[in-house]
């Protein structure tokens, strides 16, 4: 389980990365504050399950697997402008990284829940 937690941190960085390097160097607004509230505004869906995917929790890794599927979409409008075609493959293929490594995390995190004795509740 520790090295599919890896791999899908991993992509959440390269997904981080590729957003912010496109927001501030390649393609940035004309004022910095707006910039920098874009840019928050669009690492928000990876941003806001982090911490349950750190913790290995159900809900938050399988919510990180759903919303890996907008930047793959993001990726595929911006894989047909010429200029950004290099940009677009890369976060296609960090997004279906990350998208496979946490289902495969929410297959293992369910074979393992159902593997726990039932607790006794009185």
């Amino acid at each position: 389980m520790k090295g599919w937690l890896f791999l899908s941190l991993m992509m959440v960085g390269s997904l981080f990365a590729l957003t912010g390097l496109r927001q501030f160097f390649i393609e940035p607004l004309d004022d910095a504050g707006v910039n920098a509230a874009w840019f928050v505004i669009q690492l928000l869906p990876l941003l806001l399950p982090l911490p349950g995917l750190l913790r290995g929790s159900l809900k938050p890794v399988f919510f990180m697997c759903m919303s890996s599927m907008l930047y793959f979409i993001h990726g595929v409008l911006v894989v047909f402008d010429p200029e950004m075609l290099l940009f677009g493959i890369f976060e296609i293929l960090f997004a279906l990284g990350l998208c496979t490594s946490t289902a495969i995390l929410v297959r293992t995190i369910r074979e393992q829940e159902a593997q726990l004795p039932p607790s006794e509740e009185d």
